[in-house]
């Protein structure tokens, strides 16, 4: 079992950053891909950026490419994402997820382990 705990989110005006963590705990997180989603009100819930286990490949979604970065610390078994430039349409509940698996990191349904999300809220 792992335990995933997200922090870090608030309300920030457009143009700002936020940077998020996720510490995990139970299991050491070197062991899973990870990744970020997010769920906008009255939206469903979307991917968002992933990381291998290593920290050798990355994935993120168009709508945030250039914009955010993510990185591990398995030393600290955290996850951060890094977001510069906010949007308004940014506005969402983040969400930490783990895979098992290092194939499909885009989709929902690969993840076993979910955190309970943490507000961000984006002023335009």
């Amino acid at each position: 079992q792992v335990q995933l705990v997200e922090s870090g989110g608030g309300l920030v005006q457009a143009g700002g950053s936020l940077r998020l963590s996720c510490a995990a705990s139970g299991r050491t997180i070197s062991l899973y891909c990870m990744g970020w989603f997010r769920q906008a009100p009255g939206k469903e819930r979307e991917f968002v950026a992933a990381i291998t286990q290593n920290g050798g490949a990355t994935y993120f979604a168009d709508s945030v490419k250039g914009r955010f970065t993510i990185s591990r610390d398995n030393a600290k078994n955290t996850v951060y994402l890094q977001m510069d430039g906010l949007k308004f349409e940014d506005t969402a509940i983040y969400f930490c997820a783990a895979s098992p698996s290092m194939a499909l990191v885009r989709k929902q349904d690969q993840y076993y382990y979910w955190g309970q999300g943490t507000q961000v809220t984006v002023s335009s």
